[in-house]
């Protein structure tokens, strides 16, 4: 299936900042609330069900012998015809 990218923001942030953007999405989540992203002339509302599907990446992209760039990756996955996601059965921890 073809992905379309609907925003996509990338940018060096400090970890504070970094942190507050993900409380703000966490506050919103939490509340019922619909999640709006705006970068310059760039904007999209997005509504997530109650129970989207919640996948943490952590990757190493780069040779396998050498450094490399690591990431963390959060990410909220829902059918759009508003069907909540199947979800895994493993239990997330976050320390």
């Amino acid at each position: 299936m073809p992905e379309e990218v609907l925003f996509k923001s990338e940018r060096n942030q400090s970890r504070e900042e970094i942190a507050s953007s993900l409380r703000s999405v966490a506050d919103r989540l939490e509340q019922g609330d619909s999640i709006t992203l705006t970068s310059g002339s760039q904007s999209v509302t997005m509504e997530p069900p109650a129970r989207p599907t919640f996948e943490v990446k952590a990757e190493r992209e780069g040779p396998t012998d050498g450094p490399g760039e690591l990431s963390i990756e959060f990410e909220l996955e829902w059918d759009e015809n508003g069907s909540e996601g199947d979800g895994g059965s493993d239990q997330l921890e976050i320390e």
